[in-house]
């Protein structure tokens, strides 16, 4: 699978682009290809140059961009769906209003902002009728990505972002029902899937997790219990998959967690060809996602097929900038 990997290349209005479906076109031979985070509406905002699917002109330029790559072959597409909460700052915000969070904890982090970097702004604790319309605005773009010819949606509830903000007790520490244990710390994972599934149909929606990641500034005291029990929380929903973002701290926890949730299990993180293989054949996971590996080989099947050298990627053209880094990395051909 291809991972969603944040490139920063939408167009004004962060609507997708001509560029974005050559760069999803030529990597549509993957077993099944994953959006980049799109912010679900304006308050997700935290970077310059996501897209979003929150606005008609935004849902038509991806709906362009998906019949495009569904005539190159026809592969899977899923849309990544995300929220910022306090990884953001006003000066990238259409409003320039404060971030939302579980709490009003700052990240420990800087951010990348028109005026160079900064610090990440505090953010303002979501009210319990500011997170009922978090949750209206994924399952919003959750049916705007179904409409616009995706094949389902991916909740990013990892990397530190909104949803993983709840999730982990560094980042929420909330006294009512989205707080306090565990089952209230999961409660919006799960609102939003519940009105996803509903919306979409379960079969239509994955969910990646980030157990022992410490991105944009997150932390856990109890991270195996805490991604165990959302395991098995999500186990009963039907699920398109969960897709693990591992580590070395993670990735024992990989099978009991495929355990847990009893369906479809996609890896991610440091893989290779060799070793995704003997993931597979040990039965760690049923798919394995690759991020930059993909980003440097828009033929990157072909290549492990072939047992072919690999492009090198260059990370200083991960992040927004022009065609180059982003659809003149060459193939075998």
């Amino acid at each position: 699978a291809m991972a969603p990997m944040t490139r920063n290349r939408a167009g004004e209005g962060r609507v997708p682009t001509s560029m974005m479906a050559t760069y999803y076109m030529q990597r549509a031979s993957a077993g099944l290809l994953i959006s980049e985070s799109v912010d679900v509406s304006p308050g997700a905002i935290g970077y310059p140059g996501t897209p979003g699917i929150y606005t008609e002109e935004q849902k038509e330029g991806w709906s362009t961009l998906v019949q495009a790559v569904k005539l190159t072959t026809g592969t899977p597409f899923f849309c990544q769906l995300f929220h910022t909460g306090r990884v953001s700052h006003p000066s990238v915000r259409p409003d320039g209003s404060k971030p939302v969070a579980p709490s009003a904890i700052a990240a420990d982090i800087q951010l990348y902002t028109p005026d160079g970097m900064q610090p990440a702004a505090e953010p303002e604790a979501l009210s319990a009728e500011g997170i009922a319309e978090v949750v209206a605005e994924y399952v919003a773009a959750g049916e705007a990505a179904i409409d616009a010819g995706f094949d389902g949606v991916e909740v990013n509830a990892g990397n530190g972002y909104l949803i993983d903000q709840f999730l982990r007790d560094g980042s929420n520490t909330r006294t009512d029902a989205y707080g306090g244990d565990v089952e209230g710390r999961m409660r919006l994972l799960m609102d939003v899937v519940d009105g996803l599934c509903e919306a979409v149909g379960a079969n239509r929606v994955g969910v990646r997790i980030s157990p022992f990641n410490t991105t944009n500034g997150v932390s856990e005291s109890d991270p195996e219990s805490l991604f165990l029990a959302v395991a098995s929380a999500l186990a009963d929903r039907g699920l398109a998959y969960l897709h693990v973002i591992e580590s070395a701290a993670s990735a024992t926890l990989t099978p009991q967690l495929r355990k847990r949730f009893g369906g479809i299990v996609i890896a991610n993180d440091g893989y290779d060809r060799d070793s995704a293989e003997a993931a597979l054949q040990a039965g760690t996971a049923d798919l394995v996602s690759f991020g930059r590996a993909f980003l440097a080989n828009p033929d990157l099947p072909a290549r492990f097929a072939a047992g072919a050298p690999l492009n090198e990627a260059d990370p200083a053209t991960f992040y927004g900038g022009t065609e180059q880094g982003y659809i003149d990395y060459p193939s075998m051909a």
